[in-house]
């Protein structure tokens, strides 16, 4: 009986252990800055399009629906590519003045 209950605290705290020990350093990746989100963005917002347009045409969205979505999508794609351009265009200037 004693060795049931040894085994299962052990069991207990191993998985304890293994669930919430933390290495001393962890990775989490590159870090990323807003214009490499803007481009995910965009990419999501692309392949979107892509998938309304193959909808519409397979029949699956009516006309009304397919019209608003595809307005909104345009204008969220136009919108990323325009804060995409500012960010890049004040990085080079940033990078021609510390020049």
């Amino acid at each position: 009986m004693m060795f049931a209950v040894a085994c299962c605290l052990l069991v207990t705290a191993a998985a304890l252990f293994y669930v919430f020990y933390l290495p001393g350093e962890l990775y989490l990746g590159p870090q990323k800055t807003r214009a490499s989100y803007l481009r995910e963005r965009k990419d999501a917002v692309y392949e979107n399009l892509r998938d309304l347009n193959f909808e519409y045409k397979a029949g699956k969205v009516p006309e009304a629906d397919y019209q608003s979505l595809k307005s909104s999508l345009q204008d969220e794609a136009a919108a990323l590519l325009a804060e995409i351009a500012r960010l890049e265009a004040k990085a080079a200037t940033a990078r021609r003045t510390r020049q």
